[in-house]
């Protein structure tokens, strides 16, 4: 027999039978409602505490302070115009030399010190033009999922007005002509760095289609300018090449990013070489551009197993074996080959120039 705690009586176990709930003596057994147990109803609910009593700030009730705070944005934004210029005028006050490494903290710092006051007087003045000065009142919006109607889309004019009205830009014209102000002249700096940063009146296909090598060129390592010997390189080895002489160039880096050359050696049995290019390599030793042909950057990881050259930034891969062709990633062409060949010493030199533009196939377009 089951024991009902709750009530102390014994409750006879039951089966189930065809005709309904009966127990072990076939006696049916009556269904009742469940009772609520412990459950505990409440007959009041959670009241609404509604929105707090509103507390006025110091500028809606002294006229004087809300002057005062206008004036304190005004002048932010003015502050970031300022800021603006100052960047532009950093810019070209301190340009950087390549081989003065003070020229570039000079030039980062004072760009720095302009683009933060730019950016310090559009944030800090708008925080405090909404804190100090916008409509301050609570609302409540009940929205409804309901398809807008013509009444709701006319009310949503009414709330662009009145929120041209409760943040005074239509009225406040200081405020609202050194915001305009402030925002023209923020992206300018960024419009003038970024100029700064490609050739000047000069076409960019052009400028790529000629580096420092030359016929008779030595093969240097990179960064020592160490001419190099057929003989020192063995097959699966790897070197970073600059031509000679780039250290000693007066714009070495600009010479140097579109000059550097990836040498490596491979089994000559390996090489695919299409006509006209059967003398462009030396005993299995071969010159690529080391500037990726996707978006220029440095193709630096030699797999010596695959004979595969890949760029670090996107995947690129060549194949050395097959001229650098293109075999994954976002290239569209392969790199340019630097003809090669030996000396009288045994270093080894360049038989001539790159013949095709080094560099991102975008400039061909230009």
């Amino acid at each position: 027999m089951a024991h009902d705690d709750s009530s102390g009586t014994d409750v006879a176990p039951f089966s189930s039978g065809a005709d309904g709930v009966s127990n072990t003596s076939g006696r049916a057994v009556e269904h009742t409602a469940a009772s609520g147990g412990l459950a505990v109803i409440t007959s009041d609910g959670f009241q609404d505490p509604g929105v707090p009593p509103h507390r006025k700030r110091v500028t809606d009730l002294d006229p004087k302070k809300a002057k005062t705070a206008q004036r304190t944005v005004y002048t932010l934004f003015y502050l970031s115009i300022a800021g603006s210029i100052f960047a532009i005028a950093a810019y070209m006050a301190f340009p950087i030399n390549a081989d003065d490494p003070g020229s570039v903290r000079l030039n980062t710092v004072f760009l720095g010190l302009g683009i933060t006051l730019a950016l310090m007087g559009i944030g800090i003045g708008a925080v405090h033009w909404a804190k100090a000065l916008m409509h301050d009142e609570e609302g409540v919006d009940i929205r409804h999922p309901v398809r807008s109607s013509d009444e709701t889309r006319a009310r949503a004019v009414e709330i662009f007005h009145e929120g041209n009205v409760e943040s005074g830009i239509g009225r406040r014209s200081l405020i609202r002509n050194s915001l305009i102000g402030a925002l023209v002249a923020f992206p300018l700096p960024a419009v003038i760095l970024f100029r700064g940063l490609g050739p000047q009146g000069e076409n960019p296909a052009e400028l790529l289609s000629h580096t420092m090598w030359k016929a008779g060129a030595r093969l240097t390592l990179d960064p020592s300018g160490l001419p190099v010997k057929a003989a020192d390189v063995t097959i699966g080895s790897a070197f970073h090449i600059i031509p000679e002489g780039l250290n000693d160039a007066p714009d070495r880096l600009e010479q140097k990013a579109k000059a550097a050359v990836l040498l490596m050696r491979v089994n000559p049995s390996d090489l695919t070489i299409s006509p006209g290019r059967e003398d462009w390599n030396y005993d299995g030793i071969v010159a690529y551009s080391k500037i990726c042909t996707h978006v220029g950057c440095p193709v630096a990881l030699f797999e010596q197993q695959t004979h595969h050259l890949l760029c670090p930034c996107h995947q690129s891969t060549f194949d050395v074996n097959n001229e650098c062709e293109v075999i994954f990633g976002p290239a569209k062409r392969p790199l340019p080959q630097l003809p090669i060949t030996v000396d009288g010493e045994g270093y080894l030199i360049a038989q001539s120039d790159f013949h095709e533009p080094v560099g991102p196939s975008f400039w061909e377009r230009s």
